[in-house]
């Protein structure tokens, strides 16, 4: 197993850490999404928890560690399902919990970090200037800054997710990750690189918002001016280089996939399992429809990341009206 800041005897102590209400996720074979993808297709339904996405598992490791040295706050910069996380985890142990976003985050994420106690903060800008303001706080205030990807706790509390996937039975031809900072893709893919070495780890990004992407093809920071997808949970600009060598060693492709394959994922999600995921959630069955002969005769899995999906929106997206266009 090559090198990364991921320890793989720390992310099976750190399944102790995590209130198991976010452990051991439903994982299924969907066999209604087959006929429209020429693949078996199991789903990880990390939506089925009290704040719809996977990060509570990270948060739980970092709200642990901080109520055990007596610490009082805690501040992150967040697109949204971070922050959710972390008002939950740190309103269960006590915690001051401010998070930082941006004005245009979808309001339904909003709405439940506020629904969840923390102090919100918008910025007039993207995520990347959210993470600038966190930065600030943290500083000024003396406070723990939680940076989603960076904070390690974050990529391994993801991780046990991989192990939930390892040891799934049969095992998988490849695995299918949503990638934007990094955490859940290196978190992930060290875990299935570690006990299941023959599964193809395969990240996947919004083609509106590759720097990730672009960046492990080129093998150095690559960064972009802006972003531009529906899928704000993974739109970020500026690539932090300690998960870029990590990504690295565990990665084996990363794509980019369209706007139009990432409406379409969300639409089959609904229309054959009956799930209402947000535009994350299905970079995985996108990249699917934009190559089905790389997948077809394979058992794929992909990890349904998160539902935290304006309501509006989505209708506009998955609605009679996109149906018909």
């Amino acid at each position: 197993m090559p090198e990364t800041r991921l320890d793989t005897a720390r992310i099976r102590a750190a399944r102790e850490m995590i209130d198991p209400i976010f452990l051991d996720t439903p994982l299924y074979r969907c066999e209604a999404l087959e006929p429209g993808l020429g693949c078996a297709v199991s789903v990880k339904l990390e939506t089925a928890n009290p704040v719809r996405s996977f990060k509570a598992r990270g948060t739980e490791l970092v709200t642990s560690a901080l109520a055990a040295s007596g610490s009082r706050a805690v501040v992150c910069a967040s697109a949204g399902n971070l922050g959710q996380a972390l008002a939950w985890s740190g309103r269960g142990r006590g915690l001051d919990v401010t998070v930082v976003a941006s004005r245009f985050a979808p309001a339904a994420k909003l709405d439940r970090i506020r629904a969840l106690d923390a102090r919100l903060e918008l910025v007039d800008g993207d995520f990347d200037l959210a993470r600038e303001r966190a930065a600030d706080i943290a500083r000024y205030e003396g406070v723990r800054l939680v940076e989603d990807s960076l904070d390690i706790e974050t990529c391994e509390g993801a991780a046990t997710i991989g192990l939930e996937l390892a040891g799934a039975a049969p095992s998988f031809d490849a695995v299918l990750i949503a990638l934007g900072g990094g955490a859940l893709a290196t978190g992930v893919g060290h875990v299935v690189k570690a006990l299941a070495p023959g599964v193809e780890v395969i990240c996947v990004q919004p083609a509106g918002a590759p720097a990730m992407t672009l960046s492990w093809r080129q093998r150095r920071v690559v960064t972009t001016e802006t972003t531009d997808t529906i899928a704000d949970g993974v739109a970020g600009r500026l690539p932090i280089a300690a998960v870029l060598d990590d990504l690295l060693q565990v990665a084996d492709d990363a794509v980019l996939v369209q706007e139009t394959s990432i409406i379409a994922g969300m639409r089959l999600l609904l229309d054959h399992a009956g799930l209402v995921v947000e535009p994350s959630a299905a970079l995985g069955i996108a990249a699917i429809l934009e190559d089905r002969d790389r997948f077809a005769g394979r058992h794929v899995a992909t990890i349904v990341c998160g539902g935290n999906v304006d309501p509006d929106a989505y209708r506009r997206w998955i609605g009679p009206a996109a149906r018909e266009s």
